[in-house]
Formats: C-alpha cells, structure tokens, sequence
C-alpha cells in the first residue's frame, strides 16, 4: 500500500485521529479514502476545509514528510507498521498514524507511564530519577511526555540507567516542546524513541497534550503519577489509562504537599498505592510473564536473546545475583543479605533475569536458577 497515500491522509487539516479512524473503518485503505469523493466525505461529516485539501492535496506538505522520512531512524508508522503497537490498537479511537525518530523496537517491549507535575519538588524530581532509573533497569521501557518536571526526570532516569524510553510529543518532531529539553530530546532519539500523533511543523497547542496523554496512557501496561495537583494533566493521563483498563500507581506524600492532593485522590479512586519499585513489579508480574513467552515464541532460534543494550559492568551484576541464588531457592530479603544490594536492585535484576529465562520465580516470592542460567 502506498506510503504516499497515508501521507496525504495525514497532512490532511482536520483529519486527525478520530475522523481519520472513521474513514479507514469505513473505506479500509487511503487509496479508497481518496478515490471516495466529496459527497461520501461530506456524508461522514469531513469538514469542508478538509474535504477539499483530500480533493486537492497539498502535495508540498506531503512532499516535505517525505523528504524528512528520507533520514535515518525517522519512521512513519500505520497500523501495517510490523512494530505497530497493539496496546493502541485497543484505543477507541486507534491513533491511524504516528511519526517516530529512533528504535521502533521499543514499540514492542512491555512499558509503564511516569508523569506528574511541571513544578515539582525536590523529593519528586528525586523519586521520579529514582523509579525512572529502577524500572528501566528492570526491562521496561520508561514512557512520557517530554515536559518540564516530572517528565523529564524520568526519562534522565531511564537514561542514567542505559534504559528504554520513550517521549510523546504534543508537537510535530521537527520542534521540541519545552524548547529547554532540545539535548533530551536528541539524547532519547539517539538511544530511544521520540513519537508523535502530530504532523510535521506542528505546534505546541493546547488540545494537543489531552491527545499526547491519550498515547502515553493507552501505550502503557501502567501509568506512575509522582506528584500532582488536584486539577492536571497528569490526572487526566491517569484516568485515561484506568479507562483503558491499565494499572494506575500512585506515590503517597505529606498531607501539607499540595502536590500530593492529586496522588491521594487517585489512591481514593482506586489507584494502588506504591512506595518502591518492588510494588509496582510485583502487580505487572503476569503481564511480564506474558511478555516473556510471547517474545519466547516468536524467537526463531528458540533460544532467548540477550539485550544488545547490556553492558559488561551489567553482566557482571547479572553473574553476581545468579551466584548468590546458588542452588537452593532464595528469597528477595536472602539475596539483599548476601549481595548487599538494595532491594530494588535485587528485584530490578531479578526481573531481568526472568526475562531471559535465568531464573524462576516460585511459590512463596522465592526464585530459582533455570537449568542452564
């Protein structure tokens, strides 16, 4: 199906996600899509504007997405896309098209959302770094927004730990919103993804972030909110992703932070209430688990691959907590005892491990070498 085709369905103004979810459930293809003409469009309640940009395209704007497409690791993914999220397709409305500059793979792994607010606290920004680096070590792809906060401590978390992740862009990603996050940014597109449901040249605007959040939330096995007040964007993301049937966590905080209101009410409304890194792993455990045999299944050679991410210094940490299991099944508190780690960073690499199909985990929160780990 031709590229070109999506692209003039995509630089069409006023044909976003929801109308473009329509015209491809009704025609199936952006070929159909243009061959249908104004009076099926005006049927479905394409406004007029749009309607005659489909008839006339503004073949410059299309023209300039391919010239950007051109680039290295810059994508433009539809639902033929083979690293097409799942996870969105459960939207309603799906996103019909989204731009990516980086790794798509990312696209694939298992996720979990960190937001909160703009202007946190120095304990906030602290956690943020903190779960951002603990649960990207853990194998999962850290997920945000890019904006000033809680957003970026948690990528620079996922950063510091030679993790997974992902922006989401509220703008087209040939701009970057705050412009102050321009080395981030280009530090997530080097090493992970920046993404976007925007058009190129696209503005910061905003109805654009309640759609950007739309993404984040429904990407996600689960969505973190560290710090937020009783009215914020984080608590939208928050509700969006409980209505997308995902895990929401919240960090508690002191009933004299007014950054903390947001957090409790949503612990009030069901949120579930973590303090490490150990709480949150523990509840996406089946999701994981899922993940791992998913990936199993798919790997042609039948054998696990190691992370190309992975680091000698990594392995290293790797061989230090399979010694410490030794033969016998061993507990997180055991392995705390003998390693002297923390207890995240023994859950963090023990998840790993498990991902690889190293360990096992068994009744009573014990784990076990897998023959040959």
């Amino acid at each position: 199906m031709s590229e070109r085709d999506w692209l003039r369905l995509a630089c069409t103004p006023g044909v976003g996600a929801t109308l473009g979810a329509r015209l491809i459930e009704r025609y199936g293809t952006p070929a159909r899509i243009l061959a249908a003409g104004d009076a099926a469009w005006r049927e479905l309640g394409i406004p007029r504007a749009a309607r005659d940009t489909l008839a006339t395209p503004d073949n410059a704007r299309v023209d300039e997405a391919e010239r950007w497409l051109d680039r290295d690791d810059h994508h433009f993914i539809t639902p033929e896309h083979p690293h097409y999220p799942a996870a969105l397709g459960e939207l309603v409305p799906p996103p019909s098209w989204l731009y990516a500059l980086g790794d798509t793979e990312l696209l694939t792994y298992p996720a979990i959302a960190i937001v909160g607010s703009r202007n946190p606290t120095t304990a906030g920004l602290e956690a943020a770094r903190e779960f951002g680096a603990a649960l990207a070590g853990a194998g999962l792809v850290v997920v945000s927004g890019l904006a000033r906060g809680i957003d970026a401590a948690a990528h620079e978390g996922a950063l510091s730990a030679n993790g997974m992740t992902i922006a989401v862009c509220g703008t087209g990603l040939d701009r970057v919103y705050p412009a102050m996050h321009k080395d981030l940014a280009e530090r997530i597109a080097a090493s992970g993804l920046l993404l976007s449901e925007f058009g190129l040249g696209t503005q910061p605007a905003r109805g654009n972030f309640p759609r950007r959040n739309r993404i984040i939330a429904g990407l996600c096995t689960a969505t973190l909110v560290v710090e937020a007040a009783r009215a914020s964007g984080s608590l939208i993301t928050a509700r969006m992703a409980s209505q997308a049937g995902r895990d929401v966590f919240a960090l508690p905080g002191s009933i004299h932070n007014p950054l903390a209101r947001g957090c409790h009410q949503l612990i009030r409304d069901g949120a579930k209430l973590v303090e490490t890194t150990d709480h949150i792993l523990e509840d996406i455990a089946g999701v994981l688990d899922g993940y791992r045999l998913i990936r199993s299944d798919s790997d042609d050679s039948g054998k696990n691959e190691r992370d190309p991410r992975s680091s000698p210094a990594e392995d290293d940490d790797h061989a230090t907590l399979l010694a410490a299991i030794g033969h016998a099944p061993a507990r997180v508190d055991e392995l705390v005892a003998r390693t002297g780690w923390s207890a995240d960073a023994v859950s963090s690499t023990l998840l790993i491990l498990e991902l690889q199909g190293r360990v096992l985990a068994g009744p009573g929160g014990a784990y076990t070498r897998a023959s040959g780990g």
